[in-house]
């Protein structure tokens, strides 16, 4: 089959790549120069199936609430364009009841699992270095962080999810760079979960598609798509007729399903990273985390990758890429000083700032979109890395004609209607 996938980041190019490898005669259209040039090019790295979750659970909405009152909240409405998303926040709210949310995060984590295991496949098999490494911690500063983790500690066992439960003195043996002078209180390690550089992945990727015969279009806005026996995707330099059309275009893709009758409830989450070199000293061989950690209190995560630390978070609604708030910016600074004060060359930081598609219960969705040879791969939010090996394989087995790898209730289409 000819097909077309609208959208080279991390979703697009995994996608891209299965569908080559099955045999698939692929074209990918992205409107930057680059792969992984928007949401894809500095989140946090993590890949961590047990805590992929929907951000619609019990409790959120009075843990949003209470967020929004304070200085460094790790949930941010950006002036009034927030207010504008007010029927994706009912969606979102309506979500959290706790019979929806169960269902939407076992959607999830079979999911993540899958994913995590094609995601090894494929660093075997290809040989893949994407600066790597395993192990990730979550710090509890205090009794609070503490006692507020536990229901999420049993969970973890019940979905058998491999854990342990430190104190201070032992997490930092594995952290041995942690301040000594921030206090901790306990930390949740666990040692199956990962970091990798995303970007670098899907840079990698894209040549694997290449050699299997994936063709990319750089610099190419794709203006219009048609649905049908022979969907057609237009451009700039014309129509092109296609057996079938992958949307991967994130928070833009309603601009291309509304002339087919479809509108997806994606919403642009905004969030924040910066990104600074090591520094190198003989006298100081630990500086800088070996892994990957999340603050707990303040929902920020401090990956390693290679010889750079990356401090991500913050999910921030209305405002634009343009509009960095200070603010946000201010607490991944304060979390990089708490815990490894002097351990970057933050004058040389890159700051960035992101939009994640989320949908409103959690789960991307997967499959046909109802559209006649449209398909879907989009809405993954914030957890689009530890997800997309999955999420393309996924939905090459399903345009393949072939039997799904794992069960995909709650992934499709149909639960949005």
């Amino acid at each position: 089959m000819r097909i077309a996938i609208i959208g080279a980041g991390i979703i697009g190019v995994t996608t891209a790549y299965e569908l080559a490898v099955a045999g698939h005669e692929v074209s990918v259209f992205e409107r930057r120069a680059a792969v992984a040039s928007e949401t894809s090019f500095a989140n946090a790295g993590v890949v961590a199936p047990g805590y992929v979750t929907p951000w619609a659970a019990p409790g959120m909405p009075w843990k949003v609430l209470r967020h929004l009152l304070s200085r460094h909240a790790p949930v941010r409405l950006h002036g009034l364009g927030a207010w504008g998303q007010l029927p994706w926040i009912w969606r979102w709210w309506r979500a959290c009841r706790p019979a929806v949310y169960a269902s939407n995060r076992a959607a999830m984590l079979r999911l993540a699992r899958f994913s995590q295991h094609r995601l090894h496949e494929l660093t075997r098999n290809l040989q893949l270095d994407y600066e790597q490494s395993r192990g990730y911690m979550v710090l509890l500063r205090g009794n609070r962080e503490l006692a507020m983790a536990r229901g999420g500690l049993k969970l973890l066992a019940e979905l058998g999810v491999a854990f342990e439960l430190l104190d201070a003195e032992r997490a930092r043996r594995i952290e041995p760079g942690l301040n000594p002078e921030t206090a901790l209180r306990a930390a949740i390690h666990l040692p199956n979960d990962e970091v990798g550089n995303c970007r670098q992945f899907a840079q990698a990727i894209k040549a694997e598609a290449q050699r299997c015969g994936a063709r990319f279009d750089f610099d190419t806005t794709v203006q219009r798509v048609s649905a049908g026996a022979k969907p057609g995707v237009v451009t700039a330099a014309g129509e092109q007729a296609f057996d079938a059309i992958v949307l991967c275009s994130g928070v833009e893709s309603n601009v291309l399903l509304k002339p087919l009758g479809l509108e997806l409830p994606l919403l642009p989450v905004h969030g924040y990273s910066i990104t600074a070199p090591l520094r190198q000293l003989d006298s100081y061989p630990n500086l800088g985390p070996r892994a990957a950690l999340m603050d707990e209190k303040y929902k920020v995560a401090v990956s390693r990758l290679g010889q750079r630390v990356r401090i991500a978070g913050s999910a921030e609604i209305g405002g634009s890429l343009d509009d960095f708030d200070e603010n946000a910016l201010r607490t991944l600074y304060q979390v990089l000083d708490d815990w490894f004060p002097g351990a970057a060359l933050v004058q040389q930081a890159q700051r960035w700032k992101g939009a994640r598609p989320m949908l409103p219960d959690g789960p991307p969705v997967l499959g046909a979109s109802g559209a006649p040879g449209v398909w879907l791969n989009l809405g993954h939010g914030s957890s689009g890395w530890a997800l997309a090996c999955g999420s393309a394989r996924v939905l090459t087995e399903a345009i393949s004609g072939r039997a799904a790898p794992l069960d995909l209730a709650g992934l499709g289409i149909e639960r949005l209607r």
